[in-house]
């Protein structure tokens, strides 16, 4: 009877790089405490995780990390689990018709592996082709920072942009690849700082040879970090 309650709790259910959706999973209850009462929690357990490390949190220094990584953790690094910071994101009529795709490329891009809470840092490079709307430039780049503020797996944050484009503009053709280097690889485990992870999501007439090789040309992957 517990697994069966613990499963009716969650949406999906994901361990390592294997899940059932590509929602981030989350509790029923994800938005019943507010900001200020989810920050009094998580700063008592960030305490306790540091005094059981053996730190004196009397130090100058220490006393006030719980707090402030509380705050963190609730209103930025993953602010984007609240659907309230959602970007608007405006469409208008194409107007000028132009017909080829757009490309935002290099998209800086900071998130955080759900599987050890260490960063993702990378550039993301979306396109899409207009089917009669257009949304404004910097709307991308907040679609993809809300989706990378959450606790993630690449595979997930590429689809997860694109189904958002495809949403707003009304069309299947939207492209994302994201190339990042992922902390809990490079600092921890393996320790391989030269790696980086690339993911692909492609949508609509990307499918089709030829413009996905056109994206990928506009994109070529050359960033360095």
């Amino acid at each position: 009877m517990k697994l069966e309650s613990q499963l009716d709790e969650f949406d999906s259910l994901g361990d390592d790089h294997i899940g059932t959706s590509s929602n981030t999973p989350m509790r029923k209850d994800a938005f019943a405490l507010t900001n200020e009462e989810k920050i009094d929690i998580i700063k008592d357990d960030v305490r306790h995780i540091m005094e059981t490390l053996g730190l004196d949190l009397k130090d100058d220094s220490l006393n006030g990390t719980p707090n402030r990584v509380a705050k963190m953790f609730v209103k930025e690094l993953f602010g984007g689990l609240n659907p309230k910071n959602k970007p608007n994101a405006s469409t208008f009529e194409n107007k000028y018709k132009y017909g080829e795709m757009l490309v935002e490329k290099n998209i800086t891009l900071y998130s955080t592996c759900e599987h050890h809470l260490l960063p993702i840092v990378g550039k993301a490079h979306v396109a899409y082709i207009s089917n009669g709307t257009v949304v404004g430039l910097s709307k991308m780049n907040r679609i993809v920072d809300y989706f990378a503020k959450r606790p993630q797996v690449q595979e997930r944050l590429t689809i997860q942009i694109v189904k958002e484009l495809q949403t707003v503009l009304n069309t299947k053709d939207v492209a994302c690849v994201i190339d990042a280097k992922h902390l809990c690889v490079n600092s921890r485990g393996i320790r391989d700082i030269e790696s980086s992870t690339v993911t692909s999501e492609f949508g609509g007439k990307f499918k089709e040879k030829e413009t996905r090789r056109e994206f990928l040309d506009y994109i070529k992957l050359e960033t360095k970090f």
